[in-house]
Order: structure tokens, then C-alpha cells, then sequence
């Protein structure tokens, strides 16, 4: 079976840590563009040439649903099928990402679950929560959303994800509606203008999400960096303030809360969100793993250790927290603590793949007269 995946909003600061001083506000061009802000029909809509090539490839064959999922995945997925080139600069419609053969993970999953309604399956956008992913230019990416396609055949259900550097989910996906999906896209596309500094183009796809889904916490957030970015401290405050209340464990608006206190000196405030955001980071087992990740590059095992197994207490079902704490131990010298933590991390893992990489650590370990840098591999 395929895998289709996305990391959909782009968390204006990354929970990993807090957020750094923002810049001065940028000087903003006296004529910008009118955003357009398409509807979820035009986000979703296919254009007919690929319309005739889901119509030829899935359609015309016939045969069960599982039979159309399969080849749908592949004509998604594989070589000479769409030919899709990832890029994450830029969220697109359907439409979009057919003409530029180009798409992020929202765009990919937007894409299989139009195509797949029009092959006559029930498809949704599902939305996980925050993720951990790993990618090596960057590190660890604590604290973003994510979302991949659910289809349906029968009593089955199907996970459809591109993503392959999640190393971890906090919950199982949640299929969403059209709107909250269109919240995703909308806060994406805000986020993106924000980015490249047009904060009036942003403001406008960010108010659009919200209008789209008023308790969409990443716009919220995002909305919140941007007035700060613009210098609207009151407004900031407000945006972010209504994020909190939403869900105050939202580790990406504590920082913020804490950036925009200590920016307009309101140290008690900032005082009393920096006690906050340390308790919800005592008890969220991302947070735990990647200060491990901090320990163990810093040499510190024993601190590593500590917070792999807090990662482990409050989270033991992620086999990626097994593999850290096996690393750990076996760079303290620690070899049958080792195999067993990676013993387990082989049980838990998600996919044949997984499970037959951490095999063949576990194997090597076994035999391993050295040093730890066998395990280092992610």
C-alpha cells in the first residue's frame, strides 16, 4: 500500500524553542497586488487534461475500490505519472500544482483527494496535530502541523502520506471537512506571503482562514507574528491571546506571548507565559525528546538519557524515542541497554521499512566491539 502525507501549516516560529527577537518592520511597497483568495471548489477543482488522465489511467480499468486506490496512488506517486516535484515555497490549487508540476505536502494531498472523489471514492483530508520531523539541513522540526489524505473502500480506510521525515505524530489523523481544509490552505498561503515580507498580502489570506474557521489556532498564531512584524502590538496581543485561550498548550503561541511581552516591556506578563510555556514543555514528550537531541550533540549522555525516558513516560508508544534512548545509552557505554531499547523501537515501528532498519542495528549491535557511531544514522 501507498503512503501519502502532509505537513500542512507553516508555524510562523518553530516550538522547538521560543521564537527569536523579531526584525524591525519591513518597509512595505506603496502599490501591492490584491490577493486573490479562492474558495475550496476552485482550490479543489481538476483541470480537464488531468481529469482525462485519471479517466484513462483509473477510471476506464474498472475494478474494485482497492483496485482504483492502488492505481490512483501510483499514478500520483511513480514514475510517469504526474511527474510532481516537491516544493515547499509555495501551497497550490489542483489546477496549480498540475500546471507547475510542483507541490508541498498539503498540495500533494489536495491533489489525491480530488482526484480520488472523481474516481468515485470517499476521500478527506485528515489532519494529525503536531509532528516531529527530521531533516538534515535543518534539524529537528518540533511543533508542525500535518495532514495526509484518508480514503475509504468498504470497512477500510487508507493512510496516504508523502512525508517520509516524520519521525513522530502526537495523535492518529482526524478527518477534517472541506472548510477546516481550507483553513490549512489559507494560513499556508498566509504564512508564505509573510515570509517574502508582504505582510498586507498575508493579512489578507490569514483573516480569509479564519473567516473560513474562527478557531483555527495556527492563523491565530500567524496572525499574531504578523502584527507583530507591522508593530501592532494590541492587535498582536489580541490575536495571539484568543490562539491561548483556544488551546493553551500551543507551545508555538506561548513563545510568541513571550517575545511580544518582553518587546513592550510587560515583564511580568512575559514572566508569567515563560512559566507556562516551561511547564507545558515538563510535560510534552516532543519537547523532552528534543531537548535529548540537545543533550546528546552537546556529548551530555546522561542528560540524553534522562529525557529520552521522560519522553518514553509520557509517550512510550513512539519507537523513535526507543531509538534515541538505545543511542544514548550506547554512547555512555551501556551496550545491553542498548539492544533492548532498540529491540523495542524495531517493535514499534510504523512501516516494513522502519522496522527492518532498526533490525539491522539491532543485529549490528549484537556484534559491535567499537564505539556509538553505528547508531547515528536517522
Amino acid at each position: 500500500m501507498y503512503a501519502l502525507a502532509l505537513a500542512a501549516a507553516l508555524a510562523a516560529s518553530p516550538a522547538a524553542e521560543p521564537a527569536a527577537a523579531l526584525p524591525p518592520p519591513p518597509t512595505l511597497p506603496t502599490v501591492q497586488a490584491v490577493q486573490h483568495i479562492p474558495g475550496i471548489d476552485e482550490v479543489l477543482e481538476i483541470p480537464p487534461d488531468l481529469r482525462a488522465m485519471l479517466q484513462e489511467r483509473v477510471i476506464a480499468r474498472g475494478g474494485s475500490r482497492e483496485d482504483r486506490i492502488e492505481r490512483l496512488a501510483a499514478m500520483v506517486l511513480e514514475a510517469g505519472g504526474l511527474a510532481l516535484e516537491y516544493d515547499n515555497d509555495r501551497t497550490r490549487t489542483v489546477a496549480e500544482t498540475w500546471r507547475d508540476r510542483r507541490a508541498n505536502c498539503l498540495s500533494f494531498t489536495l491533489v489525491f483527494v480530488a482526484l480520488a472523489r472523481a474516481a468515485g471514492l470517499e476521500a478527506r483530508v485528515q489532519e494529525v496535530g503536531e509532528v516531529l520531523a527530521w531533516y538534515r539541513d535543518a534539524g529537528v522540526i518540533y511543533g508542525a502541523s500535518h495532514v495526509n489524505a484518508g480514503v475509504r473502500a468498504g470497512l477500510r480506510r487508507y493512510t496516504l502520506d508523502v512525508e517520509r521525515n516524520i519521525l513522530a505524530m502526537r495523535d492518529r489523523p482526524r478527518a477534517i471537512g472541506d472548510i477546516r481544509a481550507l483553513a490549512h490552505f489559507r494560513n499556508n498561503r498566509g504564512a508564505e506571503l509573510m515570509a517574502a515580507g508582504d505582510l498586507e498580502g498575508a493579512r489578507a489570506q490569514l483573516e480569509a482562514a479564519l473567516e473560513a474557521d474562527p478557531e483555527f489556532v495556527p492563523a491565530l498564531n500567524n496572525l499574531g507574528v504578523l502584527e507583530q512584524r507591522a508593530g501592532n502590538l494590541d492587535a498582536s496581543a489580541a490575536a495571539l491571546r484568543a490562539a491561548w485561550r483556544l488551546q493553551p498548550a500551543h507551545t508555538a503561541t506561548l513563545s510568541n506571548l513571550v517575545n511580544l511581552y518582553q518587546r513592550s516591556g510587560q515583564a511580568e506578563l512575559a514572566a508569567d507565559f515563560v512559566a507556562r510555556l516551561e511547564q507545558v514543555r515538563r510535560s510534552d514528550p516532543f519537547a523532552q525528546f528534543v531537548l535529548a537531541l540537545g543533550c546528546e550533540e552537546a556529548g551530555n549522555y546522561a542528560c540524553a538519557v534522562t529525557h529520552y525516558r521522560n519522553a518514553i513516560r509520557l509517550h512510550g508508544g513512539q519507537h523513535a524515542f526507543h531509538f534515541g534512548l538505545a543511542r544514548a545509552y550506547f554512547l555512555s557505554g551501556h551496550p545491553d541497554l542498548a539492544r533492548r531499547e532498540m529491540a523495542r523501537a524495531a517493535k514499534l515501528g510504523d512501516t516494513d521499512r522502519v522496522r527492518a532498519m532498526y533490525r539491522r542495528k539491532l543485529e549490528h549491535l549484537e556484534h559491535w566491539p567499537g564505539n556509538g557511531h553505528a547508531l547515528h544514522a536517522r
